[in-house]
């Protein structure tokens, strides 16, 4: 089955020949086909290079990552990417080790001071 799409939606990322079509996964179009994105819940699949045609706007999929499904709303500057591009398969964990981490905690710390200090005036200012 062959969904009728208007190619100018894949223009962005078109690997496959045009004669072929975007790669859209026929069971996935069959789990929303008909149904109302607000009352359906979460979709899960594996189908990571799945095209997103306009049908699939507002609906929530679980797009497995290879050790779980992580959630993806799609919207409408989704279409024509693909789902696995929402669904990041490496955790990035920061650069600078102990230094940044000192970094982080000298800031973190300054707001905290410029917080209590900005929630000082504006106690005092009440007071008067």
């Amino acid at each position: 089955m062959f969904y009728q799409l208007s190619l100018s939606y894949f223009i962005s990322a078109m690997t496959r020949s045009l004669k072929k079509g975007p790669y859209i996964d026929e069971r996935l179009m069959k789990k929303i086909e008909g149904k109302d994105p607000l009352k359906t819940g979460l979709i899960k699949t594996w189908s990571r290079a799945c095209q997103i045609p306009p049908e699939m706007v507002g609906f929530m999929f679980g797009v497995h990552n290879g050790k779980t499904h992580v959630e993806v709303l799609v919207t409408e500057d989704m279409v024509g990417h693909r789902l696995g591009e929402f669904s990041l398969t490496r955790k990035f964990t920061r650069h600078g080790g102990k230094m940044q981490k000192d970094i982080d905690t000298k800031a973190k710390e300054a707001e905290i001071t410029q917080a209590k200090a900005a929630k000082a005036t504006t106690t005092d200012a009440k007071k008067k």
